[in-house]
């Protein structure tokens, strides 16, 4: 499961601004899928040179524009080019002309100039006119970000948006547990969904998880986040959720 954390002095860490993706905050802590596990050695993006004025996505494919990645920790130490964390939000500046399925055309329900996350694992990075940006599918994005805040994400497709449930202080027997010995919560409360997947007549299937229901998910499912005030958020697609409490 991939991992967030969004903080920040007073907001969360996916730095959004209305227009642009100015900076990413140090907090925002982010695995590149280009990066080798054991040595630890980032790939470079594809190179597109400056001869080529336009990048034009295919298909359900968006063109996403990177932040800034991280060159200093909190405490101001200049990080190797190895150690730098990357950015697992953006502006969205292109988008594919849609999919057909079946009979149907399909168009990117996603806009130009959307604040996104999306999944971790995703993409195909390329340098474009100097700066960095990720080619993905529409369903690699996993919601739209445009404030500050985790808590305002709008999960797309069949995504949902949960608020974690706070992980128990005591055992049964009353002993007060420690933040590495507390059992990590899969229970929550459904903030927002998704308008949900498409059919094979590229119709949208609404979700039968309502928002404000209090949900059992699977546990090595989703993205964590935290929010503004370090509530705990994690979003996940529906499938993952596998029980309604009451």
């Amino acid at each position: 499961m991939s991992s967030v954390q969004l903080s920040g002095a007073g907001v969360a860490a996916v730095a959004f601004t209305n227009k642009s993706l100015v900076s990413q905050p140090a907090a925002l802590r982010v695995c590149s899928s280009r990066r080798s596990v054991r040595s630890l050695v980032v790939k470079a993006a594809t190179v597109v040179t400056p001869k080529y004025t336009s990048l034009k996505p295919l298909g359900d494919r968006v063109l996403v524009k990177l932040g800034a990645a991280e060159e200093k920790t909190v405490g101001g130490i200049l990080l190797p080019s190895t150690a730098q964390t990357k950015p697992q939000g953006g502006e969205v500046v292109a988008v594919g002309e849609g999919r057909t399925i079946g009979d149907k055309k399909v168009a990117v329900d996603i806009k130009t100039g959307a604040q996104v996350v999306y999944s971790k694992y995703a993409g195909t990075e390329v340098e474009f006119n100097d700066s960095k940006h990720l080619i993905l599918k529409e369903d690699d994005v996993i919601g739209i970000l445009e404030t500050d805040d985790a808590k305002d994400m709008k999960p797309l497709n069949d995504r949902v948006l949960i608020k974690v449930a706070e992980a128990e202080e005591k055992t049964p027997g009353g002993l007060i547990l420690t933040e590495t010995a507390k059992e990590k919560p899969s229970i929550g409360t459904v903030v927002a969904v998704g308008p949900g997947p498409l059919d094979e007549e590229g119709k949208r299937q609404p979700l039968s998880v309502p928002a404000g229901s209090t949900v059992l998910y699977s546990k090595y499912a989703g993205s964590e986040f935290k929010g503004a005030d370090g509530t705990g958020y994690i979003v996940l697609r529906a499938s993952d959720v596998m029980a309604v409490l009451s």
